[in-house]
């Protein structure tokens, strides 16, 4: 067993080769090798977002604060809130980030495959951004 105690690990801004506006990154847990798990807990300030994205075995987000928006290239802008678990299968782009007016956290668990757990790809346009859900 392992306790990983409150306080132990570092808040992050995120990279913003990877993100659009000031994203904050939480460490939950990395499992150690054979396992594959990862969790973050993440908020986005209003307007900010992730780039277009996959994972190679899928992530979940559990919405834990605030109001934010995720899509799946070729499909309409969704909205998400509290309480809102959304599935992103293994290879499936997509994004997700805060609302324009509202700041949003969620809980991203993944697991890597081959060490792998992201592949990042091109930003999010404002443009495709701002379409309402």
């Amino acid at each position: 067993m392992k306790i990983l105690e409150s306080g132990s690990r570092r808040t992050s801004t995120a990279p913003d080769t990877y993100f659009t506006g000031t994203v904050f990154q939480d460490p939950i847990h990395d499992a150690p090798d054979p396992a594959r798990a990862k969790a973050l807990s993440v908020t986005f300030t209003p307007g900010s977002r992730t780039n277009w994205h996959t994972h190679p075995l899928g992530q979940t987000l559990y919405v834990t604060a605030g109001i934010g928006r995720v899509q799946v290239l070729g499909d309409v802008v969704r909205e998400i809130r509290v309480g809102d678990v959304i599935w992103f299968a293994p290879g499936e782009k997509h994004w997700h980030g805060a609302a324009p007016e509202h700041q949003m956290s969620h809980i991203a668990i993944q697991e890597h495959q081959d060490g792998t757990h992201v592949e990042w790809l091109e930003p999010v346009s404002e443009a495709d951004y701002r379409v309402e859900p």
